[in-house]
């Protein structure tokens, strides 16, 4: 039995656990580690330091070595912090290993301009260091200068130069993924408003033509003036929908609804990937609007199984489920990747998902025992009862 102290020790377990792995996943762990790392480079030059400096012993040499590795733990917001201790470092113990994380971060997190001049400060401070308070041997200390030291400083430079460019490029092509996603979200929304003008205008027009056939009618009746302000609020309502939404300038014309969806297979059947249609009856009283909406989502389906699964069947289901409709396309995954790299903007997904939520609904897509498989849930709305009632005489 599970007493009340071995669960609070079973939840302070897993809050260490969480917190570890959300600390070592974090930028200040590698921050860390790579600060402990030059530590454990910078140990090796301990016997050497003691030696050299009699003011040093092996372990005051370890601290002030510590204490200049620990400022890379701030690298990322203070590159020159390691820089400037590197630099009194090198002056005064002439420790190279540091100077180059210090070199390394600033390319990195400061961009080439900085990168330059920290290492020209550093080749500066190491001629006046190896020339002119070295031992008496200028001929060699030139040479330890020429084939060491200035390599050093150009190489960790140039590589931090490197991937600091390349986090812009990927920072760069974050941003237009962004942009693209949500471009293809905002036309996703277009669509549904100018699809929702033209169902909903239409019904509009046809209320006020009713209401005014309905007041002309019942002129000299009490209903007369009920009538006529049904006829203009109609009118206001269609006036205000054009207000609201931009009409379509030169494109093309409304949205099929499930009648559309037949062509749609034969096209895609064309392009050489076979698709099994199945639509239930009763999924055929949808209102306009969601079968606009199925027809997009059934039309980026097949769109992506041609590309990414060219020549395997495409299942397409629409069905009723209680108060739901469900749209299932369902296709193989391809044996091996296609000879052609797909052109793809990749906002397909963004935009089904746009569209199905903008109506109440939710989508998921993903691979699923060795098939590609979208599922789109939406509310049905009310569905009319198939069977003609006659108007009472």
């Amino acid at each position: 039995m599970l007493t009340a102290a071995s669960y609070a020790r079973r939840r302070l377990a897993t809050a260490v656990r969480r917190r570890i792995r959300h600390w070592t996943a974090s930028a200040r762990a590698l921050d860390v580690v790579i600060a402990l790392s030059c530590f454990s480079l910078m140990l090796l030059d301990v016997p050497g330091l003691a030696a050299a400096d009699n003011r040093l012993t092996g372990l005051t040499a370890s601290l002030v070595l510590a204490a200049g590795a620990a400022t890379l733990v701030v690298r990322r917001r203070l590159p020159w912090l390691p820089y400037l201790v590197a630099l009194l470092l090198l002056s005064r113990l002439h420790e190279l290993t540091l100077i180059q994380f210090a070199l390394y971060s600033i390319g990195r997190y400061r961009g080439r301009a900085a990168a330059v001049l920290a290492t020209l400060g550093y080749l500066a401070v190491a001629y006046i260091c190896f020339s002119l308070f070295d031992p008496p041997d200028l001929q060699s200390s030139l040479s330890d200068f020429l084939s060491v030291v200035v390599p050093i400083g150009v190489l960790a430079s140039g590589v931090g130069v490197a991937a600091y460019r390349q986090d812009l490029v990927h920072e760069l092509a974050a941003q237009r993924a962004g942009t693209a996603a949500l471009q293809a979200v905002q036309a996703e929304r277009i669509s549904v408003a100018r699809d929702v003008h033209d169902l909903v205008g239409r019904e509009l027009t046809v209320l006020a033509v009713r209401a005014e056939v309905l007041s002309a009618r019942s002129r000299g009746t009490d209903r007369h003036k009920d009538f006529e302000e049904l006829a203009d609020t109609a009118r206001r309502a269609h006036l205000m929908l054009n207000d609201t939404i931009v009409h379509r300038a030169d494109e093309r014309t409304a949205t099929p609804g499930l009648e559309g969806l037949p062509a749609l297979a034969l096209e895609s059947e064309r392009m050489g990937s076979p698709v099994h249609l199945k639509i239930e009856t009763a999924a055929r009283g949808l209102s306009p609007l969601r079968q606009t909406a199925v027809y997009r989502v059934v039309q980026e389906c097949l769109t992506n199984a041609a590309k990414h699964a060219p020549g395997e069947l495409v299942t397409v289901t629409i069905a009723l489920t209680g108060d739901r409709l469900r749209v299932v396309a369902r296709n193989a995954l391809p044996a091996s990747e296609p000879l052609t790299e797909p052109v793809s903007s990749g906002t397909g997904t963004f935009s089904m998902r746009e569209r199905v939520s903008s109506m109440g609904g939710t989508l998921t897509a993903g691979a699923e025992s060795g098939a590609y498989q979208v599922i789109a849930l939406l509310p049905a709305g009310c569905i009319p009862d198939p069977a003609p009632r006659r108007a009472p005489r």
